[in-house]
């Protein structure tokens, strides 16, 4: 097995505000892993707030590129366990090995990632467009672009989230995810602002609080008429057992959870254990995207708008019309790049 990588920097078609930054770009690291004449291809997708680096998940594909050269006769599932093992960081490349992996394994095999599996696919889901924060005028037109969405995402967790809020009415009825990323910390004002985003038409909250807030998370989370979806306190499989109680729901993203693999974990877990499942994303192109929505069957919510975010996506993958996200019948993850990347 060769693997390979080129980092690629994916601009927005408009500026990008959370609670604690705005950006115009995110940079991802893409590889391609080549073994008996297939290529697979994968996404190291590393905004600032991963606390990933561009030149440490280098680094870590550097230390794996011997090791897949004498391990190739391992099965795949063997060889991303014993990547895992080699740090207890890095995350996101790890990430990019695993999708880069099945979707070598599913071109091999001529099968898409959902028939590899067996979990089945999902032919088309409703995703979310999300709308970050802005000024009044680009906010305006930030919803006019998502016309073809019928449901929106926005950034919120500053002190101005009501006028936000009633900002967005004026433009559009819609229902909304609220995402907060940790934004408020008094308990009884989180969910005096629930109740009242619950009358706006909000069906749902994602991360309203710190992470380090779960006494107080579980409380608004048991008094709460919308759903509570945790984000930045859950990163891997090992993270949920903490959170019983806590939230209503998680979002699983790819580069938190190191790729498909352990994200299936997940879905389980969460199916057993009675938590709602937000599909999301960071802001990946088509690549990683693509594989994401390979478990789209398995969502109560899907978040999976971020190539509709990019004006340079370097791949092609799933398709969307009418705000739902359409899975191809591709092998792998359904993605190829457009252009030679490397």
């Amino acid at each position: 097995m060769i693997l390979s990588y080129k980092t690629f920097v994916l601009e927005y078609k408009r500026p990008f505000g959370v609670s604690s930054n705005t950006r115009t770009s995110t940079t991802s690291v893409f590889i391609k892993i080549e073994h008996q004449g297939k290529t697979g291809y994968g996404e190291a997708c590393l905004p600032v707030y991963l606390g990933e680096t561009v030149e440490g998940t280098i680094g870590f594909f550097e230390k794996i590129k011997p090791f897949l050269v004498h391990h190739a006769s391992s099965s795949f599932a063997e060889i991303i366990k014993a990547i895992d093992e080699f740090s207890l960081e890095n995350n996101a490349a790890k990430a990019a090995i695993d999708i880069a992996l099945n979707d070598l394994e599913g071109k091999i095999e001529r099968k898409p990632f959902y028939d590899l599996t067996g979990i089945g696919k999902s032919d088309s889901r409703l995703t979310s467009y999300t709308i970050g924060i802005d000024a009044e005028e680009m906010i305006g037109q930030k919803i006019k672009e998502a016309a073809d969405f019928s449901i929106l995402k926005i950034k919120a967790g500053t002190k101005d989230d009501k006028a936000l809020i009633n900002l967005i009415r004026k433009y559009t009825d819609k229902p909304l995810y609220v995402d907060v990323n940790q934004g408020w910390k008094n308990k009884e004002e989180v969910l005096e602002m629930i109740h009242w985003l619950h009358e706006k038409n909000v069906i749902l909250i994602e991360q309203p609080m710190p992470v380090t807030m779960l006494d107080e998370m579980a409380w608004v989370t048991a008094r709460s008429p919308i759903p509570t979806i945790a984000d930045e306190s859950v990163k891997r499989l090992k993270d949920l057992g903490a959170l019983k109680g806590c939230f209503t729901g998680v979002n699983i993203k790819l580069m938190k959870s190191t790729g498909l693999t352990e994200a299936l974990e997940m879905v389980k877990y969460a199916k057993q254990n009675n938590l709602q499942i937000l599909l999301g994303c960071m802001a990946e192109s088509s690549c990683a995207t693509s594989a994401m929505a390979q478990l789209m069957k398995f969502a109560d919510y899907v978040d999976l708008d971020a190539p509709n975010l990019l004006k340079n996506d370097p791949f092609k993958g799933v398709n969307y019309k009418n705000g739902k996200v359409y899975l191809n019948d591709l092998p792998g993850i359904g993605a190829e790049p457009i252009d030679a990347l490397f």
